[in-house]
């Protein structure tokens, strides 16, 4: 599976021919398309150290299996029938363990079973891989479960009956914006990471891993989070640059409801520190915090127009069940008026927040102001 490889890996599991109306959507995202192409490349590189094609495969399978994702499972089923046999033994026992776990509970995967990975012979090299592929199998069941129910989205409804009530809450129980939200262990308020596992020296950088911190985020010479992903430059490259093109693309779904659906993603996952940063950045955007607060209250039915309501129904149906994830899950969004582009922006916002809340609870935890970590 070369860097040269013609087929995109997800056209080929939508059945997205060049002359389709959904090849021709993608397109209008192309540095998405691209970046997640080279993602996939890179993760699945058979020359790239550590962790075999084997087990990299196999953990992939696991994944799309664990998500009941049959265009992926029969792709990477294929893929792995090509190359070696896998190996038995307490390492494969453990990498699939914690694919399995990361791919159904994201939140239930933690330090104990991080550490397994090391325990058995893997380097944090390895594990980085591990965890970025994860991660990468995820978004990539959600993106395949969005677009194809999206094919035949029929807005029969309106928005006023195609999404639930919201929960009410009180604006006299709200703090004012610019003050923490703090609802059932979330926060709108600016959080710390710290990792578990070795971070890399940043005066140890090569010019590569430099140069991938800098473009991924301004402050991830500082970061835990960013010091321990730039363990795998490459992967982490193109990993930062299909989020990057994902949440900041001009045109579409506006910034704020992006962060909406990345807020209610990772409020359903359970990833506090997501919650919180994407929390206070729609805070941020809107000088509005009355939805974060039904979000982080109980997201079913969020949201205070039918709009919202249907971009956290959305998010919420294709985080917990992406199998299950049908037209009628995305009706309501084109009821409220939403374009082909604006919903394919927020299928790609919930599906890369797959990816990151895997990564932010099952490398590290968050660290409150005040706090350390232990």
């Amino acid at each position: 599976m070369s860097s040269s490889q013609a087929t995109d890996f997800l056209d080929d599991a939508l059945g997205a021919g060049t002359d389709s109306d959904l090849h021709r959507l993608r397109q209008q995202r192309a540095r998405v398309r691209d970046a997640s192409q080279a993602a996939h490349q890179a993760v699945f590189d058979p020359a790239l150290p550590g962790l075999s094609l084997t087990e990299r495969l196999e953990a992939a399978l696991v994944v799309a299996q664990a998500s009941a994702c049959a265009p992926l499972s029969e792709r990477f089923q294929a893929l792995l029938a090509r190359g070696a046999s896998p190996v038995p033994g307490a390492r494969r026992d453990e990498v699939l363990a914690f694919a399995r776990t990361l791919a159904e509970r994201p939140q239930d995967a933690g330090r104990e079973r991080l550490l397994g990975l090391p325990a058995v012979g893997l380097g944090t090299a390895e594990v980085v891989t591990l965890a970025q592929l994860i991660g990468l199998v995820a978004y990539q069941v959600r993106v395949v479960a969005g677009l194809g129910a999206m094919t035949e989205v029929q807005p029969a409804q309106s928005a006023a009956d195609a999404t639930p009530a919201a929960p009410f809450v009180h604006p006299a129980t709200l703090p004012a914006p610019g003050e923490p939200v703090r609802i059932n262990g979330f926060t709108s308020e600016p959080l710390d990471w710290k990792a578990w596992l070795p971070v890399l020296d940043p005066s140890q950088a090569t010019e590569h891993q430099r140069a991938v911190l800098k473009a991924s985020h301004p402050t991830a010479s500082s970061s835990d989070y960013y010091l321990t992903l730039v363990q795998q430059p490459h992967i982490l490259e193109q990993r930062s640059a299909a989020f990057n093109a994902i949440m900041y693309a001009p045109g579409g779904l506006s910034r704020a409801e992006r962060e909406l659906a990345s807020t209610a993603t990772s409020r359903v996952n359970g990833c506090v520190y997501c919650a919180a940063v994407h929390a206070l950045r729609f805070e941020q955007l809107t000088q509005r915090n009355a939805v974060i607060a039904q979000v982080f209250q109980d997201p079913t039915g969020a949201g205070t127009t039918p709009r919202e309501r249907a971009i956290v129904q959305a998010a919420i149906a294709l985080t917990r069940e992406p199998a299950r994830v049908g037209p009628a899950d995305l009706a309501p969004l084109a009821a409220c008026g939403l374009s082909s582009l604006e919903m394919l922006d927020l299928i790609h916002a919930i599906a890369i927040f797959a990816w990151a809340n895997r990564l932010m609870l099952n490398l590290g935890e968050p660290v409150y102001p005040g706090r350390a970590a232990e």
